[in-house]
């Protein structure tokens, strides 16, 4: 018999080595595959090392595409390191994009400060109330928040569609021809438009230098704070957290919203950082919230790894557009994606468990029932 068994502790080159073997693993995987369609390995992972890290201009689209990545990783690790499923880090993402958007659009025209100070401050809180309600849901009403979340996400996503492309809104361009035949959101005033840094010839989106310091804040409150303390506690056991007489259902609540918060910052920097405008369509295709859970899972729930997991996915989106075309079709280049994301996620269940097999011998005999003799008069 074959089962997996929960590591009592687990040795610190378990957990730097699982992952190398991980890679490694994928590397040979993937290999076979672009061997049977016909593809050279070595070609191929020589073009996505370039695309993602050594082309010119590379290494700044791989953190492009890490920024949003950042802040919805945070979220879903934010919310499952106190074992709460929130899954609607998508839904949160795109109320927080509308309400970056309504706010830059509203103050067009006044000091770029200004507006950018509004489109952060209304992308959170856009996130931070859609999260509150499935939050609220489970502290008062013991409410899955999976199934919760998640319904929250067709709906976000359905009112952000509505927005743009079933209304005359105020989020929806009707100014030219073009925006009446071919719907498309307003683009915010360019004072608006969040300003990049660079260093070294090397392009960092403002986005990501806040993302940056969100998450070491997020460890550090989470480590040394009694907040994360007492988070750590009712995360283990709430019943005790109960008991010591901390305040459950508000942790509860605090969590989620501060969870939502960082997918509405995700969704304002898609808005002030890269499409500065409202676009629907783009967010939904591109899975932002739920890409986040497994940046959030590669990353072990700890923010600073986070950091790390998110440029690895920047980097293999990066390197997926650069493969596309008539030689590599899309599905192809999923098929790469997936098998590398599944191996380094796999592994993490072998830092975690142990593989023990039992021999037959070894399982404990079964005692058949013995009737009791029965007294004699």
């Amino acid at each position: 018999m074959i089962r997996f068994e929960r590591r009592p502790d687990r040795p610190r080159l378990l957990t730097a080595s699982v992952p190398a073997v991980a890679l490694a693993a994928a590397a040979i995987l993937v290999g076979c595959v672009l061997l049977a369609t016909g593809h050279d390995p070595v070609h191929t992972y020589r073009s996505m090392i370039q695309a993602g890290f050594t082309d010119p201009g590379a290494f700044s689209a791989t953190l492009l595409n890490a920024t949003p990545l950042l802040f919805t990783g945070l979220c879903a690790a934010m919310a499952f390191r106190m074992r709460l499923y929130n899954i609607g880090g998508e839904g949160q993402l795109y109320m927080g994009a509308v309400a970056a958007a309504g706010a830059a659009l509203a103050l067009g025209g006044r000091p770029g400060p200004l507006i950018l100070a509004g489109t952060i401050t209304a992308g959170v809180l856009g996130g931070a109330l859609w999260s509150a309600v499935p939050g609220v849901l489970r502290a008062c009403l013991n409410t899955n928040e999976i199934l919760t979340s998640l319904m929250l996400n067709y709906v976000a996503g359905l009112l952000a569609y509505y927005l743009i492309f079933d209304s005359h809104s105020y989020w929806r361009d009707v100014t030219t021809t073009s925006a009446a035949v071919f719907p498309q959101g307003r683009t915010i005033d360019t004072a608006g438009w969040w300003p990049p840094v660079t260093l070294g010839g090397i392009v960092l989106p403002l986005g990501l230098l806040v993302g940056l310091g969100a998450a070491t804040a997020l460890f550090a409150a989470l480590r040394w704070t009694r907040f994360g303390f007492q988070l750590r506690v009712i995360s283990d056991s709430p019943e005790a957290g109960r008991y010591a007489g901390l305040r459950t259902t508000r942790t509860i609540v605090v969590v989620m919203v501060l969870s939502g918060a960082f997918a509405g910052f995700a969704g304002a920097s898609q808005v002030g950082d890269f499409s500065h405008t409202l676009d629907p369509q783009g967010l939904q295709d591109a899975s932002l919230g739920y890409t986040g859970i497994a940046v959030a899972a590669l990353g072990r729930f700890n923010p600073l790894a986070v950091i790390g997991s998110s440029l690895l996915f920047g980097a293999l989106t990066n390197a997926g557009f650069k493969l596309q075309g008539s030689a590599f079709p899309q599905g192809l280049v999923g098929i790469t994606q997936g098998i590398v994301l599944f191996c380094l996620l796999s592994a993490e269940l072998l830092t975690r468990y142990r593989i023990r097999r039992r021999r037959p011998a070894e399982q404990t005999p079964e005692i058949s029932h013995v009737p009791e003799p029965t007294a004699k008069p």
